[in-house]
């Protein structure tokens, strides 16, 4: 057995080349304050070890030891031990702290070095521990003996570091204010090809035949099949256990055709709010990468709508074992677990028996279209749909188009702020003349509504050229101040992609008067005009609320919507029922409707056609109907909104 003195002499001699430059690190880190240093003096003149123990501690940290002074191996040497220990691991670098440092009391050439980790590995809860260094004085520099039982007190020589990550319980999507569950795993099944089932030479053919049952793309999915690899299960696409809407059968005849089934989080049904809620699905590859580790491959992430948006809501933390594995017999010991934290579930307003009768009005209609069903007392969205001929786009929530004559509430709120009250007369000509331009009434203008009339029967019968001809009443800025406070034309963080419309407050000559029946520079989406319909109902201005357990906090209108001028809003709206275009919803059951018609041309020549909208209120429920291309808003969008009205509980 060697001699202490032996040692240190045979070693220095090994690593005397590195004995200058560890002293002048030493010298470096000398000011280094460590955490609970519990440090016996040196004898004077002698260095004290927390240098030495910071390099070391920050040689660990960042997989690097070439600056740290070592014993028993070189610095190349400990790095590579270091490095192929700690290979699954080495992207999350941890933190460690030198905790405390002692000089032997009996020994004041050694020294030990508690040295704190800290690992964030992506789970709940870091992985924390500590080990111990060795440290000897040579030459008057500190060196360390170098093990692996410095990085963890359980590694050896043989050992690596392994994890295991278990995904969280991803959380649901709750609608109706957290009573019923609308998002929530279900049943799929994988359909696909394979590879190990069908041999070789016939695995084009039967992609072939499996991407044509499934209305998929046959080249390009023989081509996924031919570049993935020979024992590949290549899929196809995903349908729901029980309602695949595929001939199952006749896939699973083709040779080599499997079914793998699994759970996802999926709504009641492949439309449900899908423009708004999206979907869930394997995460991609620019997912995992913009998740900063969060995310892994194989999880389930938001895809798109309010799962992709609230993903790290729904997602949770997943769990994690950290493992010490002995590659060549697989033999592993567990070190670290830390449990999943699984993801909390996302509020929203949806209900579906409001959300169904509104996707079932717009099931026929071949036009994008949307109808958005509000609570008025609470701006509760209950509905959000957008139809088949949306295909996909949130028609409902951020669509853009001129509102036509339904923003005439916004015109008469404006017309009531200068003076007009509901019986106050006003002009209807067959034309009205701004700066050249002329406007008329729509074709079946009725003729006995002509000239001198009371604002309400202008709302009533919708004539354009009354709301032209007092178009100088009030300054663009005025209807831009009356749109406000009815909801429209403001922008509020709701919690969710919206467009609450935009009212040009510079509008001047044709354009201003174009404002006046909603079009020009006026746009609003079906959320927008069913919040305008809302807060004529509640009696002041509404700010719509999808998402969360609570209202969102909005900031009020610089001059709000006053009780009294909703009771005259609702008076001049509940005309058009009675004598105006929406006659035929005067005999919905329940509380009187209130109601306005809106037709918007767009386009010119060939192109030229008609946006179509309903805004309606009846009791606390608000309603506005979309169709992008119809013939009036009365015989078009009128219709679908008195089915739904029909269709959906009354409240209030």
């Amino acid at each position: 057995m060697r001699t202490r003195n032996e040692r240190a002499t045979t070693t220095h001699a090994t690593a005397g080349p590195r004995v200058g430059r560890a002293r002048r690190l030493a010298a470096l880190l000398g000011a280094v304050t460590l955490v609970g240093s519990g440090l016996s003096a040196c004898s004077p003149g002698r260095p004290e070890p927390d240098a030495a123990a910071q390099a070391l501690a920050d040689g660990l940290a960042g997989a690097d030891l070439s600056d740290v002074l070592l014993l028993d191996a070189s610095p190349e040497q400990a790095g590579a031990e270091l490095t192929t220990a700690l290979e699954a691991i080495l992207d999350t670098p941890p933190t460690v702290t030198v905790a405390a440092v002692a000089v032997d009391e009996d020994e004041d050439t050694t020294a030990h070095a508690t040295l704190a980790y800290s690992w964030d590995l992506g789970a709940a809860t870091p992985w924390t521990y500590e080990t111990e260094a060795t440290l000897e004085l040579v030459d008057d520099a500190w060196a360390t003996h170098w093990s692996l039982h410095v990085v963890h007190p359980d590694l050896l020589p043989g050992l690596v570091v392994a994890t295991e990550r278990v995904p969280a319980p991803r959380g649901t999507v709750l609608g109706a204010g957290g009573a019923v569950t609308l998002v929530e795993p279900r049943p799929v099944l994988r359909l696909g090809l394979d590879k190990t089932r069908v041999e070789a030479a016939a695995q084009a053919e039967s992609g072939r035949q499996i991407a044509e049952l499934l209305g998929l793309d046959p080249a390009a999915f023989v081509d996924r099949v031919a570049a993935s690899g020979e024992r590949a299960f290549v899929e196809a696409l995903v349908v729901r256990r029980d309602n695949p809407g595929v001939d199952l059968e006749a896939v699973l005849a083709v040779p080599g055709a499997l079914a793998v089934e699994e759970q996802r989080p999926l709504a009641p049904t492949r439309q449900f709010a899908r423009a708004i809620l999206g979907t869930a699905g394997p995460a991609t590859a620019e997912i995992i990468e913009e998740s900063d580790g969060a995310v892994a491959e194989g999880d389930i992430a938001g895809l798109s709508g309010l799962q992709h948006q609230y993903d790290e809501l729904l997602r949770g933390r997943p769990g994690l074992t950290v493992l010490l594995r002995r590659p060549d017999t697989g033999d592993e010991t567990p070190v670290f677990t830390a449990e999943p934290v699984p993801g909390e579930s996302l509020v929203t307003t949806l209900d579906p028996a409001y959300q169904d009768a509104a996707e079932a009005v717009l099931a026929g209609v071949g036009p994008a279209s949307a109808i958005v069903a509000m609570r008025a007392s609470t701006g509760a969205v209950l509905a959000a749909a957008s139809g088949p001929g949306s295909d996909g786009f949130p028609t409902a929530t951020t669509g853009m188009y001129a509102p036509g004559s339904t923003f005439k509430v916004v015109s008469s709120l404006a017309l009531l702020r200068a003076g007009l009250g509901p019986d106050s007369q006003v002009e209807c000509p067959e034309r009205a003349t701004v700066d050249g331009r002329a406007f008329a009434n729509f074709p079946d203008y009725p003729s006995s509504h002509l000239g001198t009339i009371t604002l309400r029967d202008a709302v009533a019968q919708s004539c354009n050229t009354a709301f032209i001809g007092t178009s100088g009443m009030v300054t663009a800025a005025d209807r831009a101040s009356a749109a406000a406070a009815l909801g429209l034309g403001v922008e509020q963080d709701l919690g969710f992609p919206a467009f609450l419309g935009s009212v040009p407050a510079d509008a001047t000559g044709t354009d201003h008067a174009a404002s006046a029946i909603g079009q020009g520079r006026v746009q609003a989406s079906p959320l927008a005009m069913a919040t305008v319909a809302a807060s004529v109902a509640a009696g002041r201005t509404v700010v719509p609320w999808l998402v969360g357990a609570e209202p969102p906090a909005a900031e009020a209108p610089e001059v709000p919507l006053t009780a009294e001028e909703a009771a005259a809003l609702a008076d001049l709206t509940r005309g058009v029922v009675t004598d105006g275009g929406a006659r035929f919803l005067a005999d919905v059951p329940g509380a009187p409707v209130l109601a306005k018609t809106g037709t918007a041309q767009t386009g010119s020549g060939d192109t030229l056609h008609n946006h179509v909208w309903m805004i309606a209120a009846q009791g606390d429920l608000a309603v506005a109907v979309f169709v992008e291309t119809g013939e009036y808003g009365s015989t078009t969008a009128g219709p679908l909104l008195e089915q739904f009205l029909g269709s959906v509980p009354a409240i209030g």
